[in-house]
């Protein structure tokens, strides 16, 4: 993926807040059925109840840190759960180090 694109996805302070929040799930979320959200993610539920948006607003913010990499998606029965990519978020650190 582009690291323009990369940016752009960057650019809200949703998105962010997403990526801040998904590094440390249990501090910022309740565990959905019990799942180990360290492990599979977050629901998008949870994270559009967090943002105070709608879901398909906070789906489309997902969608769109999914098609860059930042996030990893699993599908488990009917819900997905989300989680960082922190290969791809520690590329985009070295991207920047190397370039400052």
């Amino acid at each position: 993926m582009k690291q323009v694109d990369i940016f752009k996805a960057l650019s809200n302070e949703a998105r962010l807040k997403i990526l801040e929040w998904l590094k440390e799930p249990d501090f910022y979320f309740t565990p959905h059925e019990g799942i180990d959200m360290n492990k599979t993610g977050v629901c998008v539920s949870q994270i559009s109840e967090k943002l105070g948006m709608t879901q398909s607003t906070a789906s489309h913010y997902l969608s769109m840190l999914l098609q860059v990499g930042l996030i990893k998606a699993e599908r488990i029965g009917k819900y997905t759960y989300y989680k960082r990519n922190e290969e791809a978020i520690n590329g985009i650190a070295e991207f920047l180090k190397q370039k400052g």
